[in-house]
């Protein structure tokens, strides 16, 4: 991928959210995660100087190997994929900005642990399987409300900042629609307790995930295509 390219790719997708976010509000503001785990460190490069700044791995290792390589530029680095919890102590020494996929007390409670030990905290959002699919990771959203009240109170190291969501994994936009409107109406019960994000919308559904209320968006291959 060249400057152009990514230049034209980045306005694109900032076109975009910017149509979408005016329809709900001017004061709207959406933020834009370049997921680029299939992409090359040098693609990320050409990116941000383009003028993306934040990205995301949903690997630990390759979190490590593309930030270390990065490290002169200030990106701000995410953390999106499952979770292992061998892996956790990783992550923690790679300080990520925020990790989108808590998606259990379990899993919480253990990185808790691992952080105090170290004595770090780190920011997080609650991962909902807000389409109630088998497939995908994530609390249920019957109890995604209890279990962040939980995480609050039993894991003080973790700093949780809202909420992230897949949409439904089919054509149907309206259910697709539905899912997205479940996280949203989650995530305005849990704003009085400090959320911040509602991490919806990938490079399929963003300005769908925008309409429903979504204010991240995590975006890969409308980014980086040749």
């Amino acid at each position: 991928m060249d400057k152009k390219t990514a230049t034209k790719n980045l306005d694109d997708v900032i076109t975009k959210v910017e149509g979408a976010r005016l329809r709900i509000s001017e004061h709207h503001i959406v933020k834009i995660i370049g997921i680029s785990k299939y992409s090359s460190i040098e693609d990320i490069k050409i990116l941000y100087e383009a003028g993306q700044r934040a990205f995301g791995e949903n690997k630990v290792q390759d979190l490590k190997t593309k930030s270390e390589e990065l490290k002169d530029l200030p990106i701000e680095w995410h953390f999106v994929g499952t979770l292992q919890k061998n892996k956790i102590n990783n992550l923690i020494d790679l300080n990520p900005t925020l990790i989108h996929s808590l998606d259990s007390l379990d899993l919480a409670i253990e990185l808790n642990k691992k952080l105090e030990i170290k004595n770090k905290k780190l920011s997080a959002l609650l991962q909902i399987n807000s389409a109630d699919e088998e497939t995908k990771s994530g609390v249920s959203p019957k109890v995604a409300i209890e279990t962040y009240k939980q995480i609050i109170e039993q894991c003080p190291n973790i700093l949780l900042k809202g909420v992230m969501s897949i949409g439904a994994h089919t054509e149907d936009e309206k259910i697709i629609k539905e899912s997205f409107k479940t996280t949203k109406k989650i995530y305005d019960e849990l704003v009085p307790l400090g959320a911040k994000y509602c991490s919806m919308g990938m490079s399929s559904d963003f300005e769908l995930a925008i309409a429903c209320g979504s204010n991240m968006i995590r975006v890969g291959s409308t980014l980086f295509k040749d």
